[in-house]
């Protein structure tokens, strides 16, 4: 039986204050000294971008921000996700805005994880918020003060983030919601980072699908002592599947995109079985495509060598309600390249293989618009629409980078991502835009140059604005992320 999830959930506790900083930006400076020992100096020289474009910091100091977006005005809206993972140290959810006149006021909110994007939309904020069973969909009125809780029904408290909000020439409102498993069964892995906080968390299908019985043995880190348990697809930890069981698919399920109208009403399932669609663009014509990260060759269910990909969500183009069934998009057993988990170019050379969790699965709604290189990360990005930055129609994206050697034992995955890219969606082609002279991030391969690109946003005056997560030190067992690392970078056309 399912998990009754409106049962779980707790009073999110929210509350809202604003408060002036003094501190945080850096417009117009070229070198900017940091006091923090993670990030000592940024400086622009040091990034790469083609000839006949500039790049400068706008903002530094940030903590672990997660988006950025923008008033008509020029105003610069931030969000900082706070601290709901154990890889970081406590900062608190917030979204920094920055007036053109370079005040800085900062929204803060008491909730269990912050939000993950920001939209600005006649004249609200929209964003999500990753945290308990469910993710949620809120507007913020910035005139009022006013935050209020659109959609409350998306599976969550798991492994993967919600993408969007992001906004159509239909005036619809379009968003996302990553799995809640890292490898389609809820494993030990996630036990630190969500299980043992959200115990009764599980995928939840789009359709009806019916399972294989290929249940994943592991150890149950829920023991003072060695003991081994069997997890299954869209199941809570330690909870096995049967072959030929059915699962009923539901509206609000995850590794899914949606619509609705801007206040929430009248919810479009378009497309399920997407890992994590974390970054979501619209293109002039009304056409969708969103990110989605790839497997990682680790643990219980190891998938190797799939790459990451962005989807052309085609149900977009349909008439909003007409929509009677979703595209299904591989996930949990389809790699991003349209194999099977289980087929010989996936199989790891650590951890235990995959075995397929879906028996007589829906059609296949690929081949992917663009496929990159496994584990680059691709997150938050945008159309230009403009001729005078160049590029117009193309897709720019931002590359977090890898988290090589932990989610991945092989060389050649350790400096993909770290950069900016730009996307021809028709062609599936890409070119590198921004990076470091040499690739990896500046705390590995030195200067003061990026960290990890987050999201990349043109701003109403022309310019793309690329956000720098900040500093996150891998190693094969652990990944810890720095505060006040994070910077908004700004790049002009001359």
């Amino acid at each position: 039986m399912a998990t009754d999830y409106a049962s779980l959930r707790k009073n999110t506790g929210f509350s809202i204050s604003k408060s002036t900083l003094k501190n945080g930006t850096a417009s117009g400076s070229i070198l900017q000294n940091l006091p923090t020992p993670a990030r000592p100096v940024i400086n622009a020289s040091d990034v790469v971008v083609p000839e006949g474009y500039t790049v400068e910091p706008v903002m530094v100091g940030l903590s672990f921000p997660t988006d950025v977006s923008f008033a008509p005005d020029g105003t610069i809206f931030v969000s900082e996700g706070g601290s709901s993972w154990p890889t970081r140290p406590y900062m608190p959810a917030r979204i920094l805005v920055r007036k053109p006149s370079g005040e800085t006021e900062a929204i803060t909110m008491n909730v269990q994880a912050g939000p993950r994007s920001v939209t600005w939309h006649n004249g609200d904020l929209y964003f999500t918020l990753k945290g308990g069973y469910h993710m949620q969909v809120v507007r913020y009125s910035l005139e009022t003060g006013e935050m209020k809780i659109l959609i409350d029904a998306l599976p969550s408290g798991g492994w993967h983030e919600p993408g969007g909000p992001v906004f159509g020439p239909d005036g619809l409102m379009y968003f996302g919601n990553g799995s809640v498993t890292q490898q389609g069964v809820a494993l030990p892995a996630g036990f630190t980072v969500d299980l043992a906080k959200h115990p009764n968390a599980h995928d939840v299908p789009g359709q009806d699908v019916t399972l294989t019985g290929n249940n994943v043995r592991s150890r149950d880190p829920r023991m003072p002592y060695p003991y081994m348990v069997e997890s299954g697809a869209f199941k809570p930890f330690g909870t096995p599947a049967k072959k030929g069981e059915v699962v009923k698919g539901e509206l609000f399920c995850n590794s899914a995109v949606w619509r609705s109208r801007p206040d929430g009403t009248d919810v479009e399932l378009l497309a399920w079985g997407i890992r994590n669609p974390f970054g979501m663009a619209i293109n002039d014509d009304g056409e969708l495509y969103v990110t989605d990260n790839d497997f990682e060759e680790k643990g219980e269910r190891a998938i190797a060598n799939d790459p990451d990909r962005i989807w052309h969500i085609k149900k977009a183009r349909e008439p909003f309600g007409s929509v009677k069934t979703p595209d299904w998009y591989g996930f949990p057993d389809i790699c991003g390249d349209g194999l099977p988990v289980n087929h010989p170019s996936h199989l790891p050379s650590r951890g235990k293989a995959a075995e397929l969790l879906i028996e007589n699965p829906p059609k296949w709604a690929g081949p992917a618009a663009f496929l990159e290189k496994p584990h680059s990360c691709m997150c938050k990005m945008d159309f230009c629409r403009s001729d005078a930055f160049g590029y117009k129609g193309e897709l720019f994206v931002a590359e977090w980078g890898t988290l090589a050697p932990l989610n991945s034992p092989r060389p050649e995955d350790l400096d993909h991502g770290f950069r900016v890219i730009r996307v021809d969606v028709n062609k599936g082609t890409a070119e590198p835009f921004l990076h470091n002279k040499t690739m990896g991030p500046a705390s590995s391969v030195g200067g003061g140059g990026i960290e990890r690109p987050v999201s990349c946003k043109f701003g109403p005056d022309g310019s793309l604005y690329v956000l720098d997560f900040g500093v996150a030190k891998v190693t094969p067992g652990n990944m810890l992320a720095f505060a006040h690392t994070g910077v908004l970078w700004k790049v002009t056309r001359k």
